[in-house]
């Protein structure tokens, strides 16, 4: 069965299992080179293949500045990334090739369609280089389907495409009105566009819209008629696209990308990547553009020894329950496992108990389910408040375990020793407050440049100050929870947001809900749709 016949589940699979081990730099076969459309800017419409293809590439050649980072994340580290601007890519791409690499030429959109398959297609087989074709969803349906504009309904049943970035288009030939145009590079020469189609024919009432950089979080779609359409899109970045017909008339009713509650925000998380992973998803399920700047850093504890003696206990049957009160408790213990060859069958036999939802997706990763989590507040107070007494006739042992940071409060052991509970409290990490985020990111702080801030303890709020400055009035804080809340307030913050309950991904839905109701009080009002950074003294405005 060929590559392009085979399920794209099936492709994945063998891309996995037949990887490419390079052997002084070649591969054991002889090399080849697949032109791998991208999409025209959402990493998400990576196809599978494509990501196949990226996983056992040796080399893989690329416009850097028009690659997001997404998608080289899928090669391998070992993987040679040669940036098209340092030679004609043909030919780089030949050489690697028949040095026996296997190599990946990536394009955006889809390669056949107003990129370079013809040329360096042409020149690969001249070359006598084997090559195959990785299609990818092309702008041309790409843009309008992000911008919610079908370019056929009913009605209109034909699109033509036109490359007008050189000028000089016979528009004589695109005339029919009942054709629906997609008009690609004409940001450039647009007054020259809309003159040649309203003369050969096309009312000047005709809609029209332009989408500039779209399928990206800085999509921007201005509908208008082919008489207005220069004097609208006034100062619209590149890449744009031009969709003619009355097709533009369906905006209103399916534009789903750019009506995301928080589309477009840029958004400070103050955590690690590693950690933020789960609320970053959520946020860009939101339309948001997630910043991840940690403001603490997670460090082993100073005296390793008590930690050790923790584990040889917990193996050996010294506690009736282990307590988690972070993720970070779960990886110092996990990395203590390992260390000594263990695993989560090691905790058979013993009580399990987590502050929280995220603590307790990271024990279930582990391969441990928790047995007592709370049912109201996500914190320590809420899990004291379930925690059951102490019974010497159900309980042989009424030792607890609290692997903690070296910070964490007394309140969780004051309350299991009053239950009848001995606690034994051992440090297994320590905080410090992390390094500066780099100079632009301060500034954007500082300045205004993030539409939102997430706030997920005390710490956090008084760790992002100290290392960055106190964010910009202008700018949505939202917060965890009230004790956050308050120490927000204690540092001269507005809090506009706040969590119903105590967990990263309430807190996401309840800054999306924010941004829906300031979006919908903007439309009653009539006012332009504005993000909060826009707001600020010298930010760009448009119509």
């Amino acid at each position: 069965m060929s590559p392009a016949s085979q399920s794209p589940a099936t492709q994945r699979a063998a891309a996995k299992t037949t990887r490419h081990v390079p052997v002084g730099g070649r591969t054991a076969d002889p090399g080849t080179v697949a032109i791998v459309g991208v999409g025209p800017g959402d990493p998400g419409l990576l196809t599978l293949r494509a990501a196949a293809e990226l996983e056992r590439a040796d080399t893989v050649i690329v416009g850097r500045a028009h690659c997001p980072a997404e998608i080289l994340a899928y090669c391998r580290p070992d993987a040679e990334i040669i940036d098209s601007a340092e030679g004609d890519p043909a030919k780089l791409a030949a050489r690697a090739a028949k040095a026996g690499r296997r190599v990946v030429r990536l394009f955006q959109g889809d390669p056949g369609l107003g990129c370079g398959l013809a040329d360096e297609g042409g020149a690969l087989a001249k070359a006598g280089v084997p090559f195959e074709v990785v299609p990818g969803v092309s702008a041309v349906t790409g843009v309008p389907g992000y911008a919610g504009i079908p370019l056929t309904d009913a009605k209109h049943r034909e699109v033509r495409v036109v490359d007008a970035s050189h000028g000089g288009v016979d528009w004589d030939r695109f005339a029919d009105p009942a054709a629906t145009l997609v008009i690609l590079g004409a940001e450039d020469t647009l007054p020259e566009t809309v003159k040649g189609l309203v003369a050969a024919g096309r009312p000047a009432s005709t809609p029209a819209a332009m989408t500039s950089l779209g399928t990206t979080t800085e999509q921007e779609t201005v509908v208008s008629t082919l008489h207005r359409l220069v004097a609208d899109t006034k100062g619209m970045e590149s890449p744009a696209m031009i969709i003619v017909g009355d097709v533009v008339g369906w905006r209103d009713r399916l534009s789903w990308f750019e009506t995301k509650a928080l589309f477009g925000w840029r958004v400070l998380v103050p955590r690690t990547k590693e950690q933020a992973a789960s609320l970053s998803d959520q946020l860009r399920g939101y339309g948001a553009v997630p910043d991840e700047v940690p403001t603490i850093s997670v460090e082993p504890p100073r005296t390793p020894q008590q930690m050790d003696r923790a584990v040889k206990g917990l193996v050996t049957g010294r506690y009736e329950w282990v307590v988690f009160t972070s993720t970070n408790a779960v990886k110092a213990v996990r990395e203590k496992f390992v260390d000594y060859g263990l695993d989560a069958r090691a905790f058979a036999g013993l009580k399990v108990a987590a502050v929280g939802e995220q603590t307790a997706a990271a024990l279930v990763e582990f391969g441990i389910q928790p047995d007592l989590t709370p049912t109201g507040q996500q914190s320590s107070e809420g899990l004291a408040e379930v925690w059951p007494p102490y019974d010497e006739d159900l309980d042989p042992i009424n030792r607890v375990l609290l692997p903690r940071a070296d910070i964490a409060t007394d309140t969780l052991i004051a309350r299991l020793t009053e239950l009848g509970w001995e606690c034994e409290d051992v440090t297994a990490y320590r905080t410090v407050r992390a390094a500066p985020p780099p100079a632009p990111i301060r500034e954007a702080i500082k300045g205004g440049g993030f539409d939102a801030v997430l706030f997920t303890s005390s710490s956090t709020v008084k760790n992002l100050i100290g290392i960055a400055g106190k964010p910009h009035n202008v700018t949505v804080i939202a917060v965890i929870g009230p004790q956050t809340a308050k120490t927000a307030e204690e540092y001269g913050l507005r809090v506009d947001v706040m969590a119903d309950r105590p967990s990263v991904s309430a807190l996401a839905e309840a800054l999306a809900e924010y941004g829906a109701k300031r979006r919908a009080a903007q439309i009653e009002a009539g006012d332009p749709l504005r993000k909060p950074s826009q707001m600020r003294r010298g930010a760009r405005r448009r119509k």
